[in-house]
């Protein structure tokens, strides 16, 4: 699996005993999470619940068994914390549909876009090649709404991959090792996904 050197470097410091190392890894991995996080959450529940304190608690989690992890890291440091995360996510949206007594469709975790930043319209940069860039503020929101409500469209297989590749920035590799399937097939599955989240944007696009 694909891993930054910075990371893998903390990582083998951490597992030397290094603290300092060990809170480092963690906070590395704190935006990239929210991005992941806020991406997935329904949006009746993002209006209640910020991402940032699901990144808290995944952290807090994280913290407390990194020295099981650190024994024996079966995957790489990211995708562990990623299916921490995931299980967090699950549980905000069970906990929500319970205190509020009313459906919240657990089968569609991405249902609703959440605060993705700038992710969102880097990839509207390249899906809408032959598209100005944006030349204000207001138009900048308004592209990335239109791109939210287009990954929205998506099947949900199509909508994880876009949003693995580019809201959690992962390597096809990293992607490929996921999904259990061979990097060209991620690969080919990605590249169907662009063009039909393409085809929402600009119809009649390929």
């Amino acid at each position: 699996m694909d891993e930054n050197s910075g990371t893998k470097d903390l990582v083998e410091k951490a597992g030397q005993g290094d603290a300092q190392a060990a809170d480092h890894l963690l906070q590395l991995h704190r935006e990239p999470l929210r991005r992941m996080i806020a991406q997935r959450l329904d949006k009746a529940l993002s209006a209640r619940v910020d991402a940032s304190d699901i990144v808290q608690d995944v952290l807090i989690e994280a913290h407390r068994r990194l020295s099981d992890y650190l024994r024996n890291p079966i995957m790489p440091f990211r995708l562990w914390l990623r299916q921490m995360a995931m299980d967090h996510i699950i549980d905000a949206h069970r906990k929500h549909r319970l205190a509020r007594r009313r459906s919240i469709d657990l089968e569609k975790p991405l249902s609703g876009p959440g605060d993705g930043g700038d992710s969102s319209l880097d990839l509207a940069g390249q899906v809408m090649s032959h598209s100005p860039t944006p030349a204000s503020e207001a138009l900048r929101a308004e592209l990335k709404l239109r791109l939210d409500q287009a990954i929205n469209q998506l099947e949900e297989g199509d909508r994880e991959i876009i949003l693995m590749r580019h809201v959690e920035q992962m390597s096809n590799l990293e992607v490929a090792g996921l999904l259990g399937i061979a990097e060209a097939a991620a690969s080919m599955r990605y590249l169907r996904a662009v063009r039909k989240l393409r085809q929402f944007l600009v119809p009649g696009g390929l």
